[in-house]
């Protein structure tokens, strides 16, 4: 099992905090993300209450996943709790690479009809949710998690189309290094990321990062070098834990 497997609203009221519960942030308003995509941001983080969305990008998913790992990454490092709903093809073995730390994860592969439930039941108690949008969401369905997102202090990250978040991130080239004439292996990838939103966010933004990086995912030099250190992937198997009671959960 990958991280927390959450499945169905009632398992998760062991998860979150009650959904009357004060936003606990406090003063602490900004979750830390890596240096590289502070400049993609509108405050330089993923701020408590704001939705930022990933496109699927272009082709259709190219560097998505990764850019959502990059995303949780230090958040996760520095404690927060983080949710995948709707991405069953998530793996533990890619959140242990980058970094987010698994005891803090709850995964629910198929949230099934419940999904609204689901999601807005995560965002009462986890710091960051992180959900695949269904082809059906209506609109209003979207404005009310994403009101309620505000309200708890959580950040709601939809995957896929989403009107009206704060800002979108979307992966809009990719090149992959590593391979030779004929021989070699891939070994990370060179894309360049636009961000655009609304606010603080209207004006339109791209970076070039490498996903993965050799230890972090980094902005590309103007004259970058041609070595590229490989890495290899850490097989995580982690071990089962009880659900924290409510209140125990953030």
């Amino acid at each position: 099992m990958a991280g927390r497997m959450v499945v169905g609203s009632a398992a998760l009221a062991e998860l979150v905090r009650p959904a009357s519960a004060p936003d606990p942030a406090g003063g602490h308003r900004m979750l830390p993300v890596r240096a590289e995509l502070t400049g993609l941001l509108p405050h330089r983080g993923l701020r408590r209450g704001s939705t930022v969305a990933v496109g699927l990008g272009q082709p259709r998913h190219s560097g998505a996943t990764s850019l959502i790992l990059a995303l949780l990454a230090e958040a996760s490092r520095a404690g927060s709790w983080c949710a995948v709903v709707g991405v069953p093809t998530f793996g533990a073995g890619a959140a242990a690479e980058a970094g987010i730390a698994l005891d803090r994860l709850a995964l629910v592969p198929d949230p099934g009809p419940e999904w609204p439930t689901v999601v807005a039941a995560l965002i009462d108690g986890v710091d960051v949710v992180v959900t695949a949008v269904p082809t059906t969401v209506s609109a209003s369905i979207s404005a009310r998690l994403a009101a309620r997102a505000r309200q708890r202090g959580s950040v709601l990250v939809p995957y896929g189309r989403w009107d009206g978040a704060d800002v979108t991130l979307q992966v809009v080239r990719g090149v992959w290094q590593g391979l030779g004439p004929g021989r070699g292996r891939l070994r990370r990838r060179e894309v360049t990321v636009s961000a655009r939103g609304r606010g603080a966010a209207a004006r339109p933004k791209e970076i070039k990062v490498w996903l993965p990086g050799d230890e972090s995912t980094r902005v590309i030099p103007r004259a970058a070098g041609s070595a590229v250190p490989s890495r290899r992937l850490r097989v995580v198997t982690p071990v089962a834990r009880p659900l924290p009671v409510a209140g125990t959960g953030r």
